[in-house]
């Protein structure tokens, strides 16, 4: 006997403290603040290197004997030509110092740089956890993946904000399995009038995923089920840059035409590097380069997203196995890795247009997607 879903809003649990420390470190870098990070017995300092204004770099300066470094990823180093590998993260060391002016030149490939300006004389050594966390931090927060740094005798005071690497870290898993359902309602779609929109937040309070249930589906059988990725521009504003808008009106239609299914909106705009990055990508795609290399100039990898949140979801959902709408491998293999058995690859395509021919061609030759 088939039966429906059924969630129970209840109230969320209190954040564990790392949770809460990675949380408002995320909040005071967005702000241009400083925040410190321990590892076994070793402090730093760090700013955002987005963030850096020579009156911040100075403060920064003065917490430290040593001189700041700036830490990039492999991927970043790779699109300046300052390194062979483009795994991993690096420290740039410069003998006279860094000015605000070159960070930021190091840091975003979208700077204005004034004619025969010189980045100065630096070394490059490989980073450690520490490096690792300071990356990993800056893209919690939607910033570049570049940061400044001076190391600490000890950490600062109560009035920075502390926290250790390993919960930087561990943070999107911890926060993953945290989801819970906070909020349920009916919200008839034009093209699916039998829906319910369901809200998970996570414990650190971050942005919600939702979860757009049509139909009445049965757990008991593999669940018409699509992963999408929110997408302003193409969503709401229907770019033509991509195919996400027919991607997400095609998949309610298509799942109200077989009676029922799952779609998941998850909050993680521009495959993981946040809608100001994505401008940004859009910005080094005018200039010439393709979607992929676009994140990579950036810094970022081709694809930051992760798919924790999802199956956590739909486990809480009652669902776990699904016919996946995607043309993306590699959702496949990432909601098997998390539990969730595919049953079925169901294709999603989409005619192309003038303006995102060259994405969608990307999207095959370079990500595998299959079309």
């Amino acid at each position: 006997m088939s039966r429906t879903l059924d969630v129970s809003l209840r109230p969320q649990s209190e954040a564990p403290r790392p949770v809460i420390a990675v949380d408002r470190a995320i909040a005071e870098l967005r702000r241009g603040q400083i925040v410190t990070i321990v590892d076994q017995g070793r402090s730093v300092a760090l700013l955002a290197a987005e963030a850096v204004a020579e009156d911040s770099l100075a403060r920064l300066s003065a917490l430290s004997a040593t001189a700041p470094v700036v830490v990039l990823t492999g991927r970043r180093l790779g699109a300046l030509g300052l390194a062979e590998s483009e795994t991993g993260v690096a420290r740039l060391v410069s003998p006279t110092g860094f000015d605000a002016e070159t960070i930021s030149i190091l840091a975003n490939p979208c700077a204005e740089i004034e004619p025969g300006t010189s980045l100065g004389d630096f070394t490059v050594t490989p980073g450690g956890v520490v490096e690792e966390a300071c990356i990993a931090l800056t893209k919690l927060a939607r910033l570049l993946p570049a940061s400044v740094i001076v190391s600490l005798s000890q950490p600062l005071g109560d009035d920075v904000v502390c926290v250790e690497s390993a919960a930087i870290l561990r943070h999107q898993t911890a926060v993953a399995r945290s989801l819970s359902p906070v909020a349920e309602a009916r919200v008839p779609l034009e093209q699916a009038e039998n829906v319910r929109i369901i809200a998970f937040r996570p414990s650190d309070g971050g942005i919600e995923h939702l979860a757009i249930v049509i139909g009445e589906p049965d757990p008991d059988q593999a669940v018409l089920c699509r992963l999408h990725s929110e997408c302003f521009t193409g969503d709401l504003l229907g770019s033509l840059r991509c195919d996400c808008g027919d991607q997400l009106r095609g998949a309610i239609g298509e799942i109200a035409a077989a009676g029922s299914g799952v779609l998941l909106y998850l909050a993680q705009e521009g495959r993981g590097i946040g809608l100001v990055n994505k401008l940004r990508a859009y910005q080094l795609q005018d200039a010439g380069f393709d979607t992929l290399d676009a994140n990579l100039q950036l810094g970022f990898d081709d694809d930051e997203r992760i798919y924790l949140p999802a199956a956590q979801m739909l486990d809480l959902l009652g669902i776990h196995r699904v016919r996946l709408m995607t043309n993306n491998p590699a959702k496949v293999a990432a909601l098997a890795r998390h539990g969730i058995a595919v049953a079925e690859r169901v294709p999603h395509i989409f005619p192309s247009n003038d303006h995102n021919q060259g994405y969608l061609l990307t999207k095959a030759t370079r990500s595998g997607h299959l079309f």
